[in-house]
């Protein structure tokens, strides 16, 4: 927003304040999410809308147009309590197309003496010119008018693909569920919803052709309790979406201009097809609808003819049903232990003259051929591929789009060769990971860590990409696995506020990011999803800290922060914070062992949710620490700095208190700016054997007095992480007689997974927080 609309909404609230008239007026506020690309005063005035005599013109004979015209003036009957007429031709809002904008879903919203106008590329634009609309308005009480301040906003989005994906797989949506999700995306902008409709724990879409699918496929016997635990809650579970269903749910899609994209994954993530037609399976079965979660080794199998021709079929349907230009086929997470032992892929291997290599193995190569052949169909009619970015192992078409999940760097790697990208990384789009470092007060979810802050930093196009690659990168997605999301309610928990985050990497201008500017506008955000009765995460109201190390009156001293009005109040002793406690007027000088705990306390004795941290003081806390190993990309957080600044991590190795490295050791060197006496150093791994992280194998501990000379004072081997260790944290001590340095090097060794893991002999990940010396 411009400073000369700022200073003319300003006036006008003040000549606002002293007016006499009894009408109470609402006034527009136009920063809005997504951020538009250009907000321009075009004078001091305002266009009053009355709340009892709204008209919306739409162009005659055009039906999306129409529907673009009922959309608005049911929002605007949410907002005000009185609809708004739906006319042909002119009203006091517009709506019309214009040839003049030539960006995809593009828009100009207007306000002038002669009311508000509307105009877009196509009906989308118009559409997204609505949605700004409707979020520039705060909520009215019946017959309320509504002041809009002169205005010109042009507006259209970065990317043309802005989608989340949802998985219905693992747990059912039902129909309107599924149309308040769809609401939802209208609402941010979105434009794509990626279905993901069939996987190991059931099958969801009604395939005519093969009817046991939904008669089998859909329902599995129970559901396992939490990760994996071996308990099961005991109750069937099951549902699915009729074809009639789907084409109610496209329709309702289409007309807020959301483009369905369903996903049959293919060829791995097909247990709930192999259960209900075993003959497609390498082995012939049994088989079961999956009860736990993760990735089964029974895969459909790729040497059978009649298993292609089955996907195919399917293909056809989905084809027929859906008329979005892509289909997605999955392709991740295909296990090929199955393909090496199957004499049906063994001789499909040698019949297409397949060699492993020292790059993939002869089974990814078939899947390769599966891709390949899938990609060959789906293009036959008409429709393009996607698949998640493993697709890209072996080779892969041309016409292929690739869907980067596994970090950034498969999909840059696509755009260079030329593929249509998507870009979906785990480390910040994934909505299924906690929004919070504070897991236990959380619903439980699959692990991780991405709070908003992180989503809104992210840059699908990083600076300095090759701008010719860079066009390739179409689009931006955030996904939702749903192992441990069982209601629509904590879908939406999930989502919100996150989508805000998301619906800005997507749509605005990335040189206009400002965090903090971005969170009053969530905090506007937030009031509608009230009003609307939607279910969000409140994070953003919580306490924030930071640190500062090595002042002058402490080790450490932590500051504190909150959004919105309220005051502070803290304790130090593990008590609960009340209006009783200390006021926090300054940061907190912490020396010692300390359990912290804050509170915000607003009007009306409203409180936010109980900030808790424990600091662990040591020699080394705080102190300059230089790693002379870089982590790898994906877990380097803050830097050296995690290992030592007084927080311990928990079981949650994404939390960002953990440093990860893979295919290297840890090598830290840590400053004590002093020399004095030490005769212990400790350090804590975290183990979590499905995600390739394992102990240490080793550590040497050396020291110095002047940074140069090293002198070796320990040196340990541990044993090897075996299958029946539990997951967690350990904690490694090691002593050594007393001896008086400055400078104490680290060097911590990662292992190789062992040979009872399913990806024995590769390189393992070692997860190391806190380094602590005394």
């Amino acid at each position: 927003m411009t400073n000369n609309l700022r200073q003319n909404l300003s006036l006008f609230l003040i000549l606002l304040g002293i007016c006499s008239c009894s009408q109470e007026t609402n006034i527009v506020n136009y920063d809005v999410i997504p951020m538009p690309q250009e907000v321009k005063s075009t004078g001091s005035g305002t266009y009053t809308l009355s709340g009892q005599a709204i008209t919306i013109g739409y162009p005659e004979q055009a039906k999306k147009m129409q529907q673009n015209a009922e959309f608005l003036a049911e929002y605007l009957q949410q907002i005000t309590g009185t609809k708004a007429s739906v006319v042909s031709g002119e009203g006091n809002i517009t709506l019309a197309l214009c040839g003049d904008i030539k960006e995809t879903d593009g828009y100009k919203l207007s306000v002038d003496e002669h009311g508000v106008q509307i105009h877009g590329a196509s009906e989308a634009g118009v559409f997204y010119g609505i949605q700004t609309l409707r979020k520039s308005l705060e909520a009215t009480t019946n017959g309320e008018d509504i002041a809009l301040p002169f205005v010109e906003i042009n507006d259209y989005p970065r990317f043309s693909y802005r989608g989340v994906m949802l998985d219905a797989s693992r747990h059912f949506m039902s129909v309107e569920e599924m149309k308040t999700f769809i609401d939802i995306l209208a609402l941010h902008n979105l434009n794509r919803l990626h279905w993901h409709i069939t996987d190991d724990q059931g099958w969801r879409i009604e395939i005519k052709k093969y009817p046991r699918l939904t008669e089998v496929g859909a329902n599995r016997r129970e559901t396992v309790i939490g990760h994996n635990s071996g308990e099961y809650d005991g109750k069937p579970y099951g549902g699915f979406y009729s074809q009639e269903q789907i084409k109610e749910l496209i329709s309702y899609a289409d007309a807020q201009h959301v483009v369905i994209v369903p996903e049959i994954d293919l060829p791995g993530h097909q247990l709930a097809a192999l259960a209900s037609y075993p003959e497609l399976g390498c082995s012939g079965g049994p088989y079961d609808v999956w009860c736990q979660w993760g990735v089964s080794h029974d895969v459909i199998c790729a040497g059978n003819e009649k298993a292609m021709l089955f996907l195919e079929d399917v293909l056809s349907e989905v084809i027929e049903l859906f008329p979005s230009e892509y289909i997605h086929i999955g392709g991740d997470e295909c296990p090929k232990t199955e393909w090496a032992k199957c004499p049906k892929c063994q001789r499909q291997i040698r019949k297409l003259g397949i060699k492993g290599d020292k790059t993939h193995s002869s089974e990814e190569y078939l899947q390769s051929y599966v891709i390949s052949r899938m990609e060959k169909f789906v293009q036959s009619k008409g429709r393009r591929i996607i698949g998640w970015d493993e697709i890209l192992e072996g080779g892969l078409p041309k016409n292929a789009t690739v869907m980067s999940w596994r970090g950034e760097a498969g999909g840059l790697e696509a755009a260079r060769l030329g593929h249509d990208v998507i870009m979906t990384p785990n480390t910040y789009l994934y909505f299924d990971y906690y929004q919070s470092k504070d897991t236990d007060t959380e619903p439980t979810a699959i692990g991780g860590y991405l709070p908003l802050e992180l989503v809104y930093g992210y840059n699908p196009i990083p600076e300095g990409f090759d701008q010719e690659a860079a066009k390739h990168i179409v689009g931006v997605q955030a996904n939702m696995w749903r192992e441990y999301m069982p209601t629509a309610s904590q879908v939406q928990y999930m989502l919100l506020p996150r989508i805000n985050a998301l619906a800005e990497i997507q749509w605005s201008n990335p040189a206009s990011k400002n965090y903090n500017k971005f969170l009053t506008r969530v905090d506007r955000m937030n009031k509608k999803y009230e009003a609307l009765g939607y279910n969000y995460a409140t994070h953003i109201y919580d306490i924030k800290r930071s640190f500062e190390s090595n002042s002058k009156d402490a080790v450490l001293t932590m500051i504190l922060d909150k959004l919105g009005s309220g005051e502070i109040y803290y304790t130090t002793d593990s008590t609960t914070p009340t209006s009783e406690s200390t006021l926090y007027t300054k940061p907190i000088a912490i020396n010692e062992d300390a359990h912290i705990q804050a509170v915000v306390i607003r009007a009306n004795d409203e409180k936010s949710r109980i900030f808790s941290e424990t600091i662990f003081i040591s020699k080394s806390t705080g102190k300059p620490i230089t790693l002379n190993v870089e982590p790898s990309d994906n877990y380097k957080y803050e830097g050296a700095k995690t290992l030592n600044d007084g927080l311990v991590g928990n079981g949650n190795y994404r939390t960002g208190l953990w440093l990860g490295f893979q295919d290297r050791n840890l090598e830290a060197v840590i400053d004590l700016t002093e020399v004095q006496e030490i005769s212990k150093v400790s350090f804590n791994n975290n183990i979590m054997k499905s995600e390739w992280i394992v102990g240490a194998q080793g550590a040497t501990v050396r020291v110095s007095e002047d940074g140069e000379n090293y002198t070796t004072v320990a040196q340990e081997t541990y044993a090897e992480t075996v299958d029946s260790d539990k997951n967690g944290t350990e904690t490694h001590v090691i002593t050594f007689e007393p001896i008086k340095a400055r400078f104490v090097e680290v060097v911590i060794k990662s292992a190789t997974l062992p040979k009872w893991h399913p990806s024995a002999g590769k390189d393992g990940f070692l997860f190391v927080d806190e380094i602590s010396v005394n």
